[in-house]
């Protein structure tokens, strides 16, 4: 398939990138800075350009079957809604369905599976910025009219978490909120080519 990779140089979306194309995927990286993007493969197609532009992001969806969005902005809280919002008016004008987008433990129902540091003194106050900003773009993708599935991960490791498990409710306990990069990257590159979780919210976590 063809996946188009928005956000493909943030920590998870350079990931993403080299996981699609390690699984013969065809992909677009699409990025504001081309120079960022190291990985030099035969089915890798670079566009540069603004995320918050619809007319910039419709540029990555030639041929695209599918999208990958992977948007990072810190604790600023200034991109995913808006980008998001972006990429979905190019889909619907392009014609593309598929859409898989990384979110964050803690939105919505999940919110329960935080412990009291998340959910008062991260996500409460360091993170208040990234935490509205994800909730809004959640808002983006579930009326979009889109094919989508929002992932949302927990807290962000480099190494290999044990024990991680996928769409769990807000009654789960017990949970460690650590989930490698590479673990979320292999899960979203695996939902492009399946339906059985279309129109979810995906939690992941060990």
């Amino acid at each position: 398939m063809h996946l188009t990779v928005f956000g493909a140089t943030s920590t998870t979306g350079r990931l993403v990138v080299d996981r699609a194309l390690e699984a013969g995927h065809t992909v677009t990286a699409h990025t504001r800075d081309a120079a960022r993007v190291t990985r030099q493969h035969d089915h890798l197609r670079v566009v540069e350009g603004d995320v918050t532009d619809p007319v910039a992001c419709r540029a990555a969806l030639t041929d695209a079957d599918a999208v990958i969005i992977t948007l990072g902005n810190g604790r600023h809280g200034a991109v995913r809604e808006a980008g998001t919002r972006a990429v979905v008016e190019a889909m619907h004008k392009a014609g593309v369905r598929r859409l898989i987008c990384q979110s964050t433990l803690g939105v919505g129902t999940s919110r329960a599976n935080l412990n009291l540091l998340w959910r008062h003194v991260m996500f409460g106050a360091l993170l208040r910025k990234a935490y509205a900003d994800h909730v809004a773009q959640e808002e983006v993708v579930t009326a979009s009219g889109l094919d989508w599935t929002i992932v949302r991960p927990s807290a962000f490791t480099d190494d290999e978490v044990p024990g991680v498990r996928h769409g769990f409710g807000s009654e789960a306990s017990g949970l460690s909120l650590k989930v490698s990069r590479g673990q979320v990257a292999d899960f979203l590159v695996a939902q492009v080519g399946a339906d059985d979780l279309v129109h979810r919210h995906v939690a992941l976590s060990a």
